[in-house]
């Protein structure tokens, strides 16, 4: 049925009565969107609403012009048939009073578009069936013709004077039948066998779904790197939506993934909003589709009002191509995916959700599809291919696929494989073809010039974090007079995040993931000619010396070789807000820090190499990475002796062997040490010489020789106020009152520790005042004065937890000695709360000190 028509109104009376038996039915609240539509155009008219007994509506839109508690009275279904005992009168009030707001209906749409439009749709969908085409009139019974006499002709007859040319008699032929209505589209791709986990991810887009605003479209967009799931998880979830979407669900694949190569002369190419407007109408009935993209988007938003469905959209190239498709209605839903983010589409109210790798255990769970036993056999190594295929479920699927393919090759032989040669992104193919190389191949092809060229650089960078100022400082070459700020860095990197290349992790703060990292370093390898690699690799290891320095001198000025301060010309240290900043970016970059000191070792950049070893100081002494600590000082130290760098040479020496010294390695720390010491007795240097024999006291002392350790810090005492070295002096009597403490005498441990702590403060040399602070309090608690004790523990403590003094490792230490104060006192509880503190810390740090936490756990 069509409407306006004059003689509709009788059957959308009938129609619209008969819906009202079930106020739960689509007909009827789609119904009473209709009506609010009408209102729309004519506010207030008295006409547009459902008769006082229309049945029973927990809607107050069923009044239209109504507040909060008009509506439908709750009761019994209404309509003319809905109560068999009503009378003839009630059931002629009610039919009357649905042929005025039929008539009302009828009349409006003739003037309102709108109207016209919800009310038609209305009608397709819930209205009477068309009726039957009309037959032709029946022939009226054949008449006899009598022409003279008795003669009789029987059927039509012509009188004519006279017939020229034969004559036709046709029959018009019959109407054909009206088409049956097209099933109710549900085409969502399949489900997969494999999907595993994910319900983190699912229940974010619950809450999406369920935090949209009243009255308002809703869209999701969900995106991530090629491979991540974007489509399983979308597909999976809107199938268990689907009960909330009784108009059906449609699917788009738009090509965005598709690169500019090939375009539309070939077939390929993003899909465009008109061609995919043209299936949707279609699969919705629409048999008369307009030409103009302008005019189907129309079209489709008129056709989609009201109705609750589900669209699909997915490989969404831009948020151009997605806003032409967007549904009209607050009844529907659209999600989205895209390797890109999609931003734009945030004016438009949509909601974004990132997509990440699967959880390490749900990762295991979709390798054992293939694997089977192997992988539950070979845990460590399951854990390993996950990782290599960076958790993403294409790469660990394909994985699982090879396990299955070879269903005797062990797991081992599968994470041996990935780990070399091409690893994941080249190794794992489907038909041959490497599919997450050409995914992230294809997502490079679509980046700006400017990002392609930064994402090329970046992958040559030898760090796992990448920040602003980083960047600005590798991308200048300084042939603008610049000191390294490119606001072009900007820009560049936005179009990386949002392509899904790049991850944001903090302000100014990025990361590749692991399998996209390999590709930017393939593509820097390949397109980056030697000369601008070098020149990328030489501003990033300037920038790793000039802020490592910058940060020497704010935690450890006193650690500055005489003579050796930092210039590189165009590169701009990292901004460092105090000591705590300064501590916190070489926390961060310790990484990138090492990766700088490997290149510069690798390319024979020998100077760079120890020096950014030596000004790494502060890092090694607050927060002792023991395995960085021993491979820098090696790699530093083969570096200072290829370039003939005595200084180089005796600084590796000796901080080095503090290194292998706290990892246990007291052999070769004596060597180390002994080394240095002839070295600084050759050169005349006596403060590396008072260096040297104060670290073999201290191997001495650790190894439970505490006299002849006393006898080394004596000396080093002795050196270092020959040539009034105050902070070095001070440093020994701490030493001397470590020693006391080891050999029981209290009185002179605190003695000691009282004057190099005087000495220590009076120099400004916070850290280490408080490191000695720190041990003055576990003397006095071990002399049984915790009442003076406790009180320079707890001190220490809070500044070793924030602020110029902050170290995790004596932040350990004081929360160890506190439990042993409150264990000795009888506060078993207490004791226990600080020696978990101690050992969460410990795990990270120190594993012979975590084992030692432990027992003392044990033992309480």
């Amino acid at each position: 049925m069509r409407f306006p028509r004059p003689d509709g109104v009788e059957e959308l009376s009938a129609a619209m009565a008969a819906c009202a038996d079930d106020r739960d039915s689509a007909a009827w609240q789609e119904l009473l969107h209709v009506l609010r539509t009408a209102d729309h155009a004519a506010p207030g008219a008295a006409g547009l609403r459902p008769p006082p007994d229309a049945g029973p509506s927990t809607d107050p839109a069923a009044d239209p012009t109504a507040g909060p508690a008009a509506g439908p009275a709750a009761g019994p279904a209404a309509g003319p048939a809905a109560d068999p005992t009503a009378g003839p009168s009630d059931r002629a009030t009610r039919a009357a009073a649905w042929h005025r707001l039929a008539g009302e209906l009828s009349a409006l749409a003739l003037r309102d578009t709108a109207t016209r439009d919800a009310l038609t749709h209305w009608l397709r969908r819930h209205g009477p069936p068309p009726p039957p085409p009309q037959q032709p009139p029946a022939s009226p019974a054949p008449t006899s013709n009598v022409i003279s006499g008795d003669a009789v002709l029987e059927g039509p007859v012509v009188q004519a004077r006279s017939v020229s040319g034969g004559i036709h008699f046709h029959q018009p032929a019959p109407a054909p039948p009206p088409p049956p209505r097209p099933p109710v589209p549900r085409q969502l791709p399949y489900l997969t066998a494999s999907f595993v986990g994910r319900e983190d991810d699912r229940r974010a887009l619950d809450a999406l779904r369920a935090a949209r605003p009243a009255g308002a479209p809703q869209v999701l967009v969900v995106s991530g790197l090629p491979g991540v799931g974007k489509t399983t998880l979308a597909v999976r979830w809107l199938h268990e939506q689907a009960d909330g979407f009784p108009d059906g669900q449609l699917y788009a694949d738009l090509g965005g993934h598709t690169a500019e190569e090939t375009g539309p002369r070939d077939g390929g190419g993003p899909a465009s909003p008109g061609t995919v407007l043209e299936g949707f109408l279609v699969a919705l009935g629409v048999s008369a589709v307009p030409v103009g993209t302008a005019q189907r988007a129309a079209l489709w938003r008129s056709v989609t009002a009201g109705l609750r469905l589900a669209v699909l959209l997915d490989n969404a190239f831009t948020a151009a191509q997605v806003r032409p498709l967007l549904l009209g209605s607050p009844a529907g839903l659209t999600v989205v995916t895209s390797r890109n983010s999609l931003t734009g589409l945030r004016v438009d109210g949509a909601s974004l959700h990132r997509l990440e790798g699967l959880p390490t255990r749900s990762a295991v769970e979709l390798l054992a599809v293939g694997g089977g036993d192997r992988v539950a056999r070979e845990s460590a190594a399951a854990h390993e291919v996950v990782r290599l295929c960076g958790r993403l479920p294409l790469t660990v699927g394909l994985a699982s696929a090879q396990l299955a393919l070879r269903p005797h090759r062990p797991v081992a032989a599968l994470a041996e494989s990935l780990s070399r040669g091409q690893g994941a992104l080249g190794s794992l193919r489907i038909d041959g073809e490497a599919v997450m190389r050409t995914a992230l191949d294809l997502s490079y092809a679509l980046l700006p010039a400017d990002a392609a060229v930064l994402y090329r650089r970046m992958g040559l960078l030898p760090t796992d974090r990448h920040d602003l100022p980083m960047l600005a400082a590798v991308t200048n070459d300084g042939s603008d007079g610049s000191d390294g700020e490119d606001t072009a860095v900007d820009t560049a990197v936005d179009a990386l995040v949002e392509a899904n290349l790049l991850e944001e992790t903090g302000p100014e703060t990025h990361r590749f993931h692991d399998l996209v990292l390999p590709h930017a370093r393939r593509l820097g390898e390949q397109h980056e000619d030697p000369a601008h690699r070098a020149a990328v690799l030489r501003r990033y290891v300037d920038w790793c010396l000039v802020t490592a320095g910058a940060a020497e001198l704010v935690l450890t000025p006193s650690h500055r070789l005489p003579g050796h301060d930092v210039h590189a010309p165009g590169v701009a240290p990292a901004p460092l807000a105090g000591p705590e900043g300064a501590l916190a970016w070489l926390d961060t970059h310790r990484n990138g820090l090492m990766g700088a000191v490997r290149h510069c070792a690798d390319a024979g950049w020998d100077t760079s190499c120890w020096r950014l070893v030596d000004l790494m100081w502060p890092l090694f002494l607050r927060l002792r990475p023991s395995a960085m600590w021993l491979e820098a000082h090696r790699l530093g130290l083969d570096a200072a002796r290829r370039c003939g760098s005595r200084e180089g040479e005796g600084r590796m020496l000796t901080s080095g062997a503090i290194g292998l010294r706290d990892a246990g390695e007291y052999e070769e720390a004596g060597e180390w040490y002994g080394w240095a010491l002839a070295k600084a007795v050759e050169d005349g240097d006596v403060r590396q010489q008072a260096q040297a024999v104060s670290g073999l006291g201290h191997i001495r002392l650790q190894t439970g020789r505490p006299a002849e350790a006393r006898d080394h810090f004596r000396e080093a005492l002795r050196l270092r106020e020959a040539v009034g070295y105050r902070r070095g002096a001070a440093l020994s009597r701490r030493r001397l009152g470590q020693t006391a403490l080891a050999l029981g005498e209290l009185t002179e441990a605190a003695e000691q520790l009282r004057r190099a702590h005087d000495e220590l403060t009076a120099l400004d040399e916070t850290y280490e005042a408080t490191r000695v602070r720190a041990l003055l309090g576990h003397v006095l608690c071990r002399d049984g004065r915790d009442a003076e004790g406790v009180p320079l523990l707890r001190d220490a403590l809070a500044a070793f937890r924030s602020g110029d003094a902050r170290s995790e490792h004596w932040e350990g230490r004081c929360l160890e000695w506190l439990g042993r104060s409150a264990e000795a006192q009888g506060d078993t509880a207490g004791a226990a709360r600080l020696y978990a503190g101690a050992l969460e810390l410990a795990r990270r740090l120190d594993p012979s000190d975590a084992e030692r936490l432990e027992d003392r756990l044990r033992h309480l």
